[in-house]
């Protein structure tokens, strides 16, 4: 019991955010803990061994099929010298060289594949109705967006190349020939097309370099500009390619941060309190930020997204505590970000990021620094077991089963095991569920009294005609009413004057 009320928390290192081989630079999950530099010049060094070892092979294999031939050469003219009848014909074509029997057996197994694949593959004239159709039909919304996006990004290349004058049209030549290139190569592994890009980049960056005399600030611009250009062009066909398994690593970790949703905020220790209205609006809008990150087309914008999602964590923790957060303060918050958020294609966008952007952001900065957490984040998710939350096995996985809550004592803030006394449900779902039941029942109570006032304000309005009516009648009955005859007379009989007056003005009596 003194090991489960010691929390621990979670604490990574900074030094294990850099680089494993010491250059400073932050490393990342996907490099094996190598910066985009290193991981490059270990990448390199691994597949010029592989093509030395192939080429080793290789000739290892000629020599054996020169032997093979020389071999089987010297016996058919040893054969052959010794008896040439036509029965010992047939041997000649038996000893043939190994290439043609390489060739041969190669050609066979071409030839299976390719009867499978069209066993399999629709009909080319069903191809081709469907391509029609599709031809007729019109493009998507969605379509129509990307083509607007990319459309858009080609008008603001242009016009930021416009200012470069002469090495602008060279940067633009050779960005569209670059986009050309990429586009016949998507037979390529996703490893083989970051590779492609990175070159690219690496390249353009020392040309650019040499033309702006070593201002990295000017380079950097450029560079920016390059990428979003060339990712927004190519990212339909380097996103989450079908060459890899990263829509299968996405559905992993969504389901299983799914199967974590019993976490809560005491468990990861974090230093956020979420009944403070600016802590609970800068939780929604990182969560708001990290899953607009799958919306963007460029590497920057994604990580963008990281970094201001960061921002805003550090800033809840900061009202939260009253003072700057720390380092091992954000990290636990990012967790729990990610799982309250559970961004979709969550391991697309990492890969997409560490394939194709701009190795210098990944390596430096605050862009690298988030994006290294976000890892990290990611990383403890996937293997978050009931250690990482200070839990007993058995009650990890009741949890993860969903045959138990988590609770905790509202006076100690600890987990207490199953019948240890009062204790409240610290999942909130079940407390919003509780709230609303209780609101339910509140209005519940409140239409029942509504309904007797209606019902009784019904009966006074069916009930008032006849109390008016009677008063009415009793009134009568004590007041009668007496009608008093009146006497005919003109307005001015009482007047004197009136028979001095002309004839056309003599007043005349009407009878009304």
């Amino acid at each position: 019991m003194s090991q489960r009320t010691e929390r621990r928390g979670i604490h990574v290192d900074q030094s294990d955010l850099l680089c494993k081989k010491g250059c400073g630079y932050y490393g990342n999950a996907a490099w094996q803990g190598l910066c985009s530099k290193c991981w490059r010049e270990e990448y390199q060094r691994v597949r010029q061994k592989q093509i030395q070892d192939d080429w080793a092979l290789a000739e290892k294999l000629q020599r054996e099929e020169e032997a093979a031939y020389a071999s089987s050469h010297g016996v058919q003219t040893q054969s052959h010298s010794q008896a040439s009848t036509p029965q010992q014909q047939p041997g000649h074509a038996s000893l043939g060289p190994f290439s043609k029997f390489e060739e041969k057996k190669t050609n066979e197994k071409t030839r299976k594949v390719t009867t499978v694949k069209k066993f399999f593959s629709p009909s080319s004239r069903t191809a081709s109705k469907k391509e029609a159709q599709e031809g007729r039909t019109p493009s998507p919304s969605i379509s129509r967006h990307a083509s607007f996006e990319s459309d858009q990004v080609s008008k603001d290349f242009v016009d930021f190349l416009k200012n470069l004058q002469k090495p602008g049209r060279d940067i633009h030549k050779q960005c569209r020939a670059f986009i050309v290139t990429m586009s016949g190569k998507k037979e390529l592994s996703a490893e083989e097309l970051s590779e492609c890009v990175q070159d690219f980049y690496q390249n353009m960056a020392d040309r650019l370099m040499s033309h702006f005399k070593g201002s990295s600030e000017s380079v950097e611009q450029v560079m920016d500009q390059v990428e979003k250009y060339i990712m927004t062009r190519l990212y339909k066909s380097v996103f989450c390619p079908e060459t890899t398994d990263d829509e299968k690593k996405d559905l992993a970790t969504q389901n299983r941060i799914r199967a974590l949703h019993w976490v809560t905020i005491q468990m990861l220790c974090v230093s956020m309190d979420e009944e403070i209205p600016e802590v609970s609006e800068n939780v929604v809008k990182a969560i708001t930020d990290v899953i607009e990150m799958d919306s963007k087309r460029v590497p920057r914008d994604k990580l963008a997204c990281i970094t201001r999602c960061s921002k805003h964590i550090f800033s809840a923790i900061r009202i939260t505590k009253n003072e700057p957060a720390s380092a091992d303060d954000f990290l636990p918050a990012l967790i729990y970000i990610v799982l309250k958020a559970n961004p979709p294609r969550i391991q697309s966008n990492i890969q997409y990021i560490t394939r194709f952007c701009n190795p210098s952001r990944l390596m430096t900065g605050e862009d690298g620094y988030y994006f290294t957490n976000l890892c990290c984040a990611v990383a403890f998710i996937e293997k978050l077991d009931a250690q990482s939350l200070n839990l007993s096995t058995e009650e990890f996985e009741r949890y993860m089963s969903g045959q138990a809550s988590p609770r905790y004592s509202s006076s100690e803030g600890d987990w207490p095991s199953s019948g240890s006394g009062p204790a409240t449900a610290t999942n909130p779902v079940l407390a919003q569920l509780n709230h609303n039941l209780e609101l339910l029942s509140g209005l519940s109570d409140r239409q029942e009294t509504l309904m007797e006032a209606a019902q009784s304000l019904q009966a006074d309005l069916l009930s008032w005609p006849e109390t008016v009516q009677r008063e009415v009648h009793n009134i009568l009955e004590k007041y009668p009413l007496e009608i008093v005859p009146c006497t005919v007379s003109a307005i001015d009989a009482n007047n004197m004057d009136n028979e001095n007056l002309p004839p056309p003005l003599t007043p005349q009596v009407f009878a009304g």
